[in-house]
């Protein structure tokens, strides 16, 4: 039975600009299995936390579709303070030869 490649979406919040040199933030990385739920769950986050919510499914979709990532930037008053990114990802990819190849035949003796 072979297992059936799939596309996750890994979803990263990067502190960046200013700010981040006052409080020093490491990347948050999420993963989901559909797009759609990614976005949502992205979109409430976003307006629960009272940030104006610029993303959209259509946006995002179709710029991974185009670029093969999404980024959008957020900022206070002109100052950048964090960046969502989303880039897909391939669970469970066909394996190839990983460059590795078939052993010669070893030569056979004469007795």
């Amino acid at each position: 039975m072979r297992k059936q490649s799939q596309t996750i979406y890994e979803v990263t919040i990067l502190y960046i600009g200013s700010l981040n040199a006052l409080r020093q933030r490491e990347p948050f990385i999420v993963f989901f299995s559909n797009l759609k739920k990614a976005v949502e769950t992205i979109i409430g986050q976003l307006a629960l936390n009272g940030w104006p919510v610029k993303v959209n499914y259509t946006a995002v979709y179709r710029s991974l579709k185009q670029r093969g990532s999404y980024q959008c930037d957020f900022d206070v008053a002109g100052a950048k303070v964090f960046r969502i990114r989303i880039v897909p990802q391939t669970l469970n990819p066909v394996l190839t030869t990983m460059g590795i190849d078939e052993k010669p035949a070893e030569p056979t003796r004469k007795k």
